[in-house]
């Protein structure tokens, strides 16, 4: 019974067991402020004894924190994006809870980012984790601006911006090389939203593996902002005109929509036409043939997001760009 009325003791009851004033005891517990080392003994010695625990708006006050991060989400993505930032969610949660700090769920359209700017206005967080990054990015230029700790998921262009993204460049090289040592010559690329920079970091993959073995994309076979089964049916029946060894689609969303157009079609898989995916998630689990495909861990993502971003609000130094690993998932829909 004393144990537990221990626990709830306050500053107030700490001030006046010790005949010292609250502001005494809140610059003992904080570490700030001038007070002399013996009372501060004094204090600390106490409420080691007595259990005392501090709320966390008592110590957020204290050490000028809310111990709060803010995770803005895309307000539009697909439903293949769902499990990616559930895990991503999963993972900064696991971190987050172990130091005490809770996350803020903000949703964001890149041309409105009122909610964030209420959120950033009134205080509420000390740092915040960008979701999604753009090529043309309202929530980086606001972040920078009032100077906000924050960290993106994802890569930027923008001066200064700490990233935390999978090597999505080196990735899309190794698997599109792959194939043309494979011997497809005509690879057609279907996908991406233009105005994220991870369409831009995978072209660029795409691009690089030609390069390297001194061939020329053909631009006719790329297709870049095709986000709409409707428009990748239609793109689906062109290529099959054109003879295309293979498609390489920038997610699991446009495979999924490709494969799907290319069975109506009665063309086999891979007999007739090879498919791949730039990212693989539960929409090909289960698919047969089996799709080859880039395996990405978002939950990885997440949890080193969440320790960068701890770490920028304590002014521990990081590095500007973290690139995680990926790993090139051969199965039969190339073979």
């Amino acid at each position: 019974m004393e144990s537990a009325q221990n626990k709830n003791i306050t500053i107030a009851d700490v001030a006046e067991a010790l005949g010292v004033s609250k502001t005494t005891v809140s610059r003992a517990i904080s570490g700030k402020g001038r007070i002399g080392e013996a009372t501060r003994a004094r204090v600390l010695a106490y409420i080691e004894e007595h259990d005392y625990q501090p709320n966390v708006i008592a110590k957020g006050l204290a050490q000028s924190k809310t111990f709060n991060i803010c995770v803005v989400m895309p307000e539009h993505y697909g439903m293949s994006d769902l499990t990616f930032f559930q895990d991503c969610l999963f993972g900064i949660e696991k971190i987050s809870g172990t130091v005490g700090y809770d996350v803020l769920m903000c949703i964001c359209d890149n041309q409105d980012i009122s909610s964030l700017e209420r959120i950033i206005a009134n205080r509420k967080v000390d740092g915040v984790i960008l979701m999604c990054s753009f090529v043309k990015d309202a929530q980086v230029e606001f972040l920078q601006e009032k100077k906000v700790p924050f960290v993106t998921i994802g890569s930027s262009d923008y001066p200064g911006v700490i990233q935390i993204d999978h090597d999505h460049r080196s990735a899309c090289r190794e698997l599109t090389g792959l194939m043309l040592l494979k011997g497809m010559e005509r690879i057609a690329l279907i996908g991406g939203n233009e105005t994220h920079v991870v369409t831009k970091m995978r072209y660029a993959g795409f691009a690089d593996a030609y390069e390297q073995q001194g061939k020329e994309i053909d631009p006719s076979l790329v297709y870049l902002g095709l986000d709409n089964p409707v428009l990748i049916d239609k793109t689906v029946r062109e290529l099959c005109a054109k003879s295309v060894d293979a498609i390489l689609c920038m997610d699991d969303a446009v495979a999924n929509s490709v494969l799907k157009s290319l069975r109506e079609a009665h063309v086999k898989v891979p007999e007739q036409i090879k498919v791949a995916s730039f990212y693989n998630g539960p929409l090909l689990e289960n698919h047969l043939p089996a799709i080859t495909a880039l395996s990405f861990n978002a939950r990885e993502l997440g949890m080193v997001a969440c320790r960068t971003i701890l770490d920028v609000i304590e002014d521990v130094e990081v590095p500007q760009r973290s690139l995680l690993p990926y790993e090139v998932v051969l199965k039969e829909s190339t073979q």
